[in-house]
């Protein structure tokens, strides 16, 4: 018997976009802390190759899971959503994604969150304990970001 809707083994071992988007979040918040693929998989009881299956999309994120490794990394279990592009009902834009204004770090640009600079600046930034003078910080930076679009 032969199911018509049924997925071959090549189409079913294809990593779906929401599954390496959510596994790049994991790296990206990992990195950000300092935190090794064997100290996550340490707490999380796992060893660092799921980590990195996790990380590459190729092995899914169950929802308990995603939720254990947000309290590890100290964010929103929706951080790992952040930046998706939507292509449900109600979407006007299927291309939009969501703004990093409002959001935290997006994947607009992903080589930018690689660079061991950025991930220092925000690592330094997140060392600054007083809310009050990390907003300043950020406003100035933002602010110095800003200067070019003016010229």
């Amino acid at each position: 018997m032969v199911f018509e809707n049924m997925p071959s083994s090549v189409e079913s071992k294809r990593i779906h976009e929401v599954d390496l988007h959510v596994g790049s979040r994991i790296r990206l918040r990992r990195r950000i802390l300092g935190i090794s693929q064997t100290k996550l998989g340490d707490a999380l009881g796992l060893t660092f190759q799921q980590i990195q299956k996790y990380e590459n999309g190729s092995n899914r994120v169950s929802a308990s899971r995603l939720f254990e490794i947000s309290q590890i990394l100290s964010v929103e279990p929706a951080f790992f959503f952040l930046g998706l592009p939507t292509h449900g009902p109600g979407s006007e834009d299927p291309d939009q994604v969501t703004d990093p204004d409002e959001q935290g770090i997006t994947q607009s640009d992903p080589e930018i969150y690689r660079s061991g600079e950025t991930l220092a600046f925000v690592r330094a930034y997140y060392l600054i304990r007083d809310k009050l003078v990390r907003a300043r910080v950020f406003n100035l930076v933002k602010s110095l970001g800003n200067e070019d679009e003016g010229d």
